[in-house]
This record gives C-alpha cells, structure tokens and sequence, in this order.
C-alpha cells in the first residue's frame, strides 16, 4: 500500500487520549504521525507503522 503525506489513517490500537485517527505528516523509512485529537506526534519505523493501520480514511494531500 502507498502512503502519502497529507493522508488520515485509522489505527488499530487508540492513542492514550482516546483518538485512534491519525495524520501523515512524513513518509520514508520512518513515519511521523500525528494525533487529530491532542496534536501530539509520534515517529514510528515503516514495519511498524504499516502493521499498526487499520484503514485510510482520506486520501486528501496538504502542500
């Protein structure tokens, strides 16, 4: 699957503040993810990140 930056991703496991929607905000070997709830962003290895997504939920790009 190809992710993209911009795109909202559902998690399958929820942030500790509840929210289990996320944004891409970097693609690569690493991803940085942040939380649509609290803001808070994660930096996750590329086989983790990918084991961890439940679905895409928007496929919109932010320049």
């Amino acid at each position: 699957m190809e992710y993209r930056v911009g795109q909202e991703v559902q998690l399958k496991k929820t942030h500790p503040c509840g929210s289990d929607r996320w944004r891409i905000l970097r693609v690569g070997m690493d991803f940085r993810i942040k939380c649509l709830k609290c803001g808070r962003s994660v930096l996750l290895p590329r086989s983790r990140f990918e084991r961890r997504v439940k679905r895409i939920i928007t496929d919109d790009e932010t320049s």
